[in-house]
């Protein structure tokens, strides 16, 4: 802790006001020449005035504001406001697409027995689908096209596929004495899925290894559930299972990527990039 003189500046004017270094990349007390130079940048101080306020390079905060900044008393550390009035959705939107993927992806494993999928239609109404659905809204308000894209179609994905166990939409019973029609609509509908999925899949080959992978997956997934309703061949429809179940943990694992950092954990994700064909200036 080193005593020095902070320097506020604003509303075109600046004044020097006492107060305590409590970051700095040396010793040497911080003047108001230092506030133009390049190293001022990294200085972090506060205020005598009770620390009400800390200083972040030229930039004032109060200490109270970077404290909600984090939920209030559940703080972990000390960080400037986002620049946004909200966080990070796709979080939400992964953890809300592995879930829902993980339930019905046990069921087409065959996982205990169990074949009747219906319990996985109150996740894909309202976590893998609404919820997802607002994430990629909120993603698209963030101006992120692929995000928006992605989460909101797989958010209609799951609702859709919730439609068609709701009696109220009469989908299954259209198809009643016609098993094989059944069989063929639902081998379509997974290979539309399953087409969309590999055109995604091309849009993050230069991102990380865990996204590529995900998305891969997942439409390699969606094709060998619609072959193995093409051919009703459980054995095929099983695979999609295994491999759905991989990609539920996958989706988990970008979503923990997407929330973990060094102020709330102790165990950071590690990113992987791919390979890219563009010059990178240093």
């Amino acid at each position: 802790m080193t005593t020095g003189t902070g320097t506020t500046v604003g509303g075109g004017s600046s004044h020097h006001e006492e107060g305590r270094s409590i970051y700095s990349n040396n010793t040497a007390p911080y003047n108001a020449q230092d506030c133009n130079s390049e190293g001022s940048i990294g200085r972090i101080y506060t205020t005598a005035d009770n620390e009400k306020y800390i200083y972040i390079g030229r930039q004032r905060f109060l200490i109270s504001d970077l404290y909600d900044a984090f939920g209030g008393t559940l703080n972990p550390g000390l960080a400037p406001p986002s620049s946004h009035k909200f966080g990070n959705p796709a979080p939400l939107g992964l953890s809300a697409f592995a879930l829902t993927t993980f339930i019905l992806s046990m069921f087409n494993a065959r996982a205990q027995g169990v074949v009747i999928p219906n319990v996985v239609v109150g996740p894909a109404a309202f976590y893998g689908g609404l919820v997802q659905l607002v994430a990629g809204i909120w993603e698209i308000a963030l101006e992120n096209t692929f995000g928006g894209l992605a989460l909101s179609s797989f958010g209609g994905f799951w609702m859709s596929f919730a439609a068609i166990y709701i009696p109220w939409f009469g989908i299954l019973e259209a198809y009643e004495g016609h098993e094989d029609q059944l069989r063929s609509a639902l081998g379509f509908y997974l290979l539309g899925w399953s087409i969309f999925t590999f055109g995604l899949t091309l849009c993050t080959m230069k991102s990380t290894v865990a996204f590529f992978a995900l998305f891969f997956l997942l439409a390699v997934t969606f094709l060998l559930l619609s072959i193995g309703n093409f051919a009703n061949n459980e054995g095929c429809t099983r695979a999609g299972g295994v491999v759905g179940v991989v990609v539920a943990f996958i989706a988990w694992y970008d979503a923990y990527a997407g929330v973990a950092t060094k102020h709330n954990t102790y165990f950071i994700v590690k990113k992987i990039p791919l390979p890219t064909n563009e010059k990178v200036f240093f």
